[in-house]
C-alpha cells in the first residue's frame, strides 16, 4: 500500500477548477515527481496534501488513513513534513538556530517533559552536515545565499524525522554540483524508508532521481510512469511544448509540400528552447536523463 494516496481529488476556486479529479500515490523507500507547466495545479496539491487547503472532492490518505480533514499540525504529528517554494526559515536566527527551533516545535511541550526526540546541538549538526550547511551554522538565515537556505528548509524539516517529504522546488539556487549532491541526498533519504514527493523544474534533476513521476496539466493527471515512459509520452510533451513532436513533423512534411507549389510555409512555432514553468528548458523531452532513475 502506498504511505501517501490522492483520490479523485477536486479543488475549485469560484468558477475555476485548479484540480480536476487528480489520483496519485507516492511510496516509502521511492522518490516521486509531480511536474506539470505553470498553473497546472502541482502547489494546489501540495496544499490540499499537507492540509492547507480543503478539497471540494476527494480524499487524501496517508499511512493507511483518511486525513482530508486533519489539520495541519497533526498530519505533522503523523509524519508529514514539508517545505516551500517561498522561503520560510527565521531570517534574525542563525542557520543551527533555525533547525533546533523546528525541532523543539516537532518535540512539543510534552516531548520535551517525557524526552522524546533530541533538539542538541549534537543532532542538529549531524543535521546541517548531512544536508550540507554545516559550514553556514553561524550564519544568519537571512544573509546566506537561497541554495543554501533550500537546503536549510530541508534541515528544518528532517529534524521533525518525517515519513513522507513534500518537496516544493527544492533545487532552486542551486548550482550544477550541488544539485547533484542533492539528488544523491535525495536517494539516501528514500532508502531509510520515507517517501518523497517533489516538484520540481530542473528536469535533469528529475529524470535522473525520481522512480516515478506523476504530470499535471489544467489539475488534471495526464501521465503517470517511469521516467523513460514520461519522456516519451506524446500528452507530456505537449504539455510542456505546445504540440508534440509528430505533430511537428507532419506539419513540416505538409509545409514542404505547399512549398513546393507556393513558396515556403510560415511557421507558427520557433525552434527556440521551450521554457517549462517560466524556469527550466525541458531536455529531457527529447534527451536521455542526467542519471538512471532508481
Amino acid at each position: 500500500m502506498p504511505l501517501l494516496e490522492v483520490d479523485h481529488v477536486v479543488v475549485q476556486f469560484g468558477g475555476v477548477t485548479a484540480v480536476n479529479e487528480a489520483c496519485f500515490a507516492a511510496e516509502a523507500g521511492r522518490v516521486t515527481g509531480l511536474i506539470g507547466p505553470n498553473g497546472a495545479g502541482k502547489t494546489t496539491c501540495f496544499n490540499v496534501i499537507s492540509g492547507l487547503q480543503r478539497p471540494t472532492r476527494g480524499a487524501v490518505r496517508f499511512d493507511g488513513r483518511k486525513v482530508t480533514s486533519v489539520p495541519v499540525h497533526r498530519r505533522s504529528k503523523r509524519g508529514m513534513g514539508r517545505t516551500f517554494q517561498r522561503l520560510e526559515a527565521f531570517g534574525s536566527l542563525t542557520v543551527r538556530d533555525n533547525v533546533r527551533v523546528a525541532a523543539d516545535i516537532h518535540r512539543g511541550l510534552l516531548g520535551a517533559v517525557r524526552g522524546i526526540g533530541s533538539s542538541s546541538r549534537g543532532g542538529v549538526d549531524a543535521l546541517l552536515e548531512r544536508v550540507g550547511i554545516a559550514a553556514y551554522a553561524e550564519e544568519r538565515a537571512d544573509s546566506i545565499p537561497t541554495g543554501t537556505a533550500r537546503l536549510l528548509e530541508l534541515a528544518r524539516c528532517l529534524a521533525g524525522d518525517p515519513k513522507l517529504l513534500l518537496l516544493d522546488e527544492p533545487s532552486s539556487g542551486l548550482d550544477e554540483t550541488e544539485t547533484d549532491d542533492f539528488g544523491d541526498l535525495l536517494r539516501d533519504l528514500a532508502a531509510e524508508g520515507r517517501a518523497i514527493l517533489m516538484v520540481e523544474h530542473d528536469m535533469d534533476l528529475v529524470m535522473g532521481v525520481c522512480d516515478e513521476i506523476h504530470v499535471l496539466d489544467f489539475g488534471s493527471v495526464i501521465a503517470s510512469g517511469e521516467p523513460q515512459a514520461i519522456r516519451a509520452d506524446p500528452a507530456v510533451q505537449k504539455a510542456y511544448l505546445g504540440y508534440a513532436p509528430e505533430e511537428d513533423d507532419a506539419a513540416a512534411g505538409a509545409a514542404g509540400a505547399v512549398g513546393a507549389v507556393e513558396g515556403p510555409a510560415e511557421r507558427t512555432r520557433t525552434d527556440l528552447p521551450v521554457v517549462a514553468d517560466d524556469t527550466t528548458v525541458l531536455p529531457a523531452v527529447a534527451a536521455g536523463p542526467a542519471g538512471g532513475a532508481r
